[in-house]
């Protein structure tokens, strides 16, 4: 093409820009199919080249008249013309819709395999895990009254999509009671993730939940699934729910609030389709009121709550226990036993269980190792008599806990707000509390309000 403008195009131009070869080809003729988003960089590349008499290359899209794409790579070669000082360019259009067809279709295959594989990684995770854990018992052993009412409620409540809020005395099956749920659910073919809140490093458990990106803090070397993707579709199971710091807690609101979550130093949210099922040892209310939990949060959780029954208060379900987990250590340990000592049995009875069920299965695989007569006994010296602490050393330590917890609290809300506390998006009206109570709150926790006024509201 001479710097006037005349072009010479081949039979192979004419066809891939759709044009009669009895037509004089023209520069508009070219930006006429052009893509009109790819426009602009089209003529400027080839103003520019035609100015500086320079080589140039360009892949672009052609919209034909039938609405149709057409991906092109074209090259030039600039030749200068000393004697008339002109510049000509001999090129050379490809139609590349093809491999551009093709590049598309491999990139979206390696997308399904990259995302088939985090699927068969979290799948493998979950399925090592379950292997690996020991439940406490296979099936819920009993037949007393409140162990009916118990599971009458389980059976109602299985086959919704409700979030359950189980409550009781540790030891007392809580996880099993969700595993229940579960398996009569209709996610039982997915994924069952238990994750114990208050095993986790208070640092980590946001990374554990939701997982974090490479390099979101050190010694995250590699991208890492979290505890949400691998229950994709399934029930995740958050025991000790009442031991989240604040931040966890304000992060799992939005999970039940608006179904997505955003992993730990990434930047796009992530959708997701999960039951969530949480337990609790702690007094929640109690932790509401001592700003160490939030209420809003707690009413996410409490749709369906179940209050799990001490092993005191179903003591005629102990014989039945005793001799489930006699069967099972026996077999383990290649033994057999006629009978249960009777007084042992009264002893057992008789005995408060502080730990619960738990404690009951210790004392059992523990009586199994030691006893060597056909008629199984267990020693007393086993079973302490000493009371649950309650007196006022714990009731300090106690009070120290809340107070720090509801310190955390609302120094994340703080944080949120800009440091601010009145307002319609204050610290006070999203703790849900008069603005006074709350100056009050800070002032008797020490909390230093003005370091968050830097911080950008949310």
């Amino acid at each position: 093409m001479p710097s006037s403008g005349e072009l010479i195009w081949s039979s192979e131009t004419y066809r891939i820009f759709d044009y009669d070869p009895a037509i004089e080809p023209t520069l508009e003729m070219v930006l006429q199919r052009v893509h009109p988003e790819d426009g602009p960089v089209v003529q400027q590349l080839i103003d520019r080249a035609s100015h500086a008499g320079q080589d140039w290359g360009l892949d672009y899209r052609l919209l034909m008249p039938d609405g149709s794409v057409k991906h092109v790579h074209v090259v030039a070669h600039a030749v200068q013309d000393g004697l008339r000082g002109e510049v000509s360019f001999v090129g050379a259009v490809m139609d590349v819709s093809a491999a551009k067809q093709s590049q598309q279709a491999l990139e979206e295959a390696l997308q399904e395999i990259r995302t088939l594989k985090d699927r068969l990684q979290s799948e493998n995770i979950v399925l090592r895990e379950e292997i690996d854990r020991a439940s406490m018992f296979e099936e819920i052993v009993g037949n007393s009254r409140i162990l009916r009412d118990l599971l009458s409620r389980v059976s109602k409540v299985a086959p919704t999509d409700s979030n359950v809020l189980i409550t009781g005395e540790t030891g007392t099956g809580k996880e099993l009671i969700a595993r229940a749920i579960h398996k009569r659910s209709r996610r039982s073919s997915r994924a069952f993730v238990s994750v114990n809140c208050a095993a986790v490093p208070r640092d980590l458990i946001a990374s554990e939940l939701f997982g974090h990106e490479k390099g979101a803090f050190t010694g995250a070397t590699q991208r890492r699934l979290g505890r949400f993707e691998l229950a994709e579709g399934g029930t995740i199971f958050l025991d000790e729910v009442g031991e989240l710091p604040a931040e966890t807690q304000i992060a799992l609101l939005r999970v039940l609030q608006e179904h997505e979550f955003e992993r730990v130093g990434g930047t796009g949210s992530i959708r997701t389709e999960i039951r969530v099922i949480a337990a609790t040892n702690r007094d929640l209310e109690a932790a509401i009121n001592a700003g160490a939990f939030r209420s809003d949060l707690f009413y996410r959780l409490n749709v369906f709550p179940i209050e799990m029954p001490s092993l005191r208060e179903r003591r005629e379900d102990i014989p039945l226990l005793v001799e489930y987990f006699l069967d099972r250590y026996a077999r383990k340990a290649g033994k057999s036993f006629r009978a249960v000592n009777k007084r042992s049995l009264d002893l057992l009875q008789s005995y408060p269980w502080p730990g619960n069920i738990r404690e009951l299965q210790n004392v059992i695989e523990r009586s199994v190792v030691v006893c060597e007569t056909e008629s199984f006994s267990v020693d007393e010296s086993w079973l302490s008599r000493q009371p649950r602490a309650n007196g006022p050393k714990s009731q300090i330590e106690l009070s120290q806990k809340l107070a720090a917890q509801e310190k955390e609290m609302i120094e994340a809300v703080l944080r949120e707000s800009g440091g601010r506390v009145d307002g319609p998006s204050g610290a006070a009206a999203r703790l849900g509390m008069p603005r006074s109570t709350l100056e009050s709150k800070i002032k008797s926790l020490k909390i230093d309000k003005k370091r968050f006024k830097g911080s950008y509201p949310s």
